[in-house]
């Protein structure tokens, strides 16, 4: 998730290789300059586009370039592949999504050590958010508190870690089921903890364990009006929801609050994973 702010917002609308029309001329930018403006998680080499999602190598970035950047022209009304809120990930033509069986054992440490003081609000949040999706479906989000204490992103015993990082253009970002380990990380910023209203801690992890369940942004559907389209490698599972949890206000989403799961919200992760 990204903060939203106005220079964060520009960022984005960049990355995304956006359309305000149905039939749009796309950015003059070229590959180098491309990169010169990309993201690059200073520690991990990771890409960030999109707000909150990795690309994790240079091969990677140069496809997403030539994909949704480079081509002079695309039209919106070959944007998706079903209107019917949320969007499962697509790799391979299949659903990125956990087996059933490892959707009740997605296992996560918390770094203690990155947070410090703030660990036990990590915790809360953690706890808040991943209730919400276990309360919509049947998946399990199960804190491994034994490695707390050493937390890296290399901690094999664990699915996932949760680490803090500062200086970050988001206020946090995850993975999508599909990834390898090294790179499954729910990374939260130092920003996250500042005065993020109408937002809340809990509201921004929902978004991003939404993301390791295998969910899409929801605003890359037509039906947000091509303002923020990421690309169409995704499947629906609902009717388009601008409320979804999954939907970035500032791209046509309707949701002025905390970021909540909605009644479809809760429908599509059920249709995937049951109820």
């Amino acid at each position: 998730m990204n903060r939203w702010s106005t220079a964060a917002m520009l960022g984005f609308v960049f990355l995304s290789g956006c359309a305000a029309d149905a039939q749009t001329t796309a950015s003059p930018v070229t590959w180098d300059e491309f990169v010169a403006l990309a993201h690059t998680d200073p520690e991990t080499g990771v890409y960030v586009v999109d707000g909150d999602e990795p690309v994790y190598t240079l091969e990677e970035l140069r496809a997403y370039y030539d994909r949704w950047v480079a081509p002079p022209v695309f039209d919106a009304n070959d944007i998706g592949t079903i209107s019917q809120p949320l969007i499962v990930n697509r790799v391979n033509g299949a659903d990125d999504r956990w087996s059933a069986a490892a959707a009740l054992n997605v296992t996560f440490c918390v770094s203690a050590a990155s947070f410090g003081s703030r660990y036990n609000a990590v915790i809360t949040a953690m706890d808040t958010a991943s209730s919400a999706w276990e309360a919509a479906a049947h998946v399990n989000f199960v804190h491994s508190t034994a490695q707390d204490g050493n937390c890296p992103r290399t901690t094999a015993s664990v699915v996932f870690d949760v680490r803090q990082v500062a200086g970050q253009p988001f206020l946090a970002r995850s993975f999508f089921p599909s990834s390898t380990r090294r790179n499954r990380e729910l990374l939260i910023d130092s920003s996250s903890f500042g005065v993020i209203t109408p937002y809340t801690l809990a509201g921004i992890v929902r978004h991003e364990l939404g993301h390791t369940l295998g969910f899409r942004h929801e605003h890359t559907r037509p039906e947000a009006g091509g303002v923020c389209f990421e690309d169409n490698s995704w499947r629906a599972l609902t009717t388009y929801d601008s409320a979804s949890v999954m939907h970035y206000p500032q791209c046509n989403g309707t949701n002025r609050g905390d970021l909540v799961l909605t009644t479809r919200d809760q429908q599509g992760a059920a249709s995937l994973y049951g109820p």
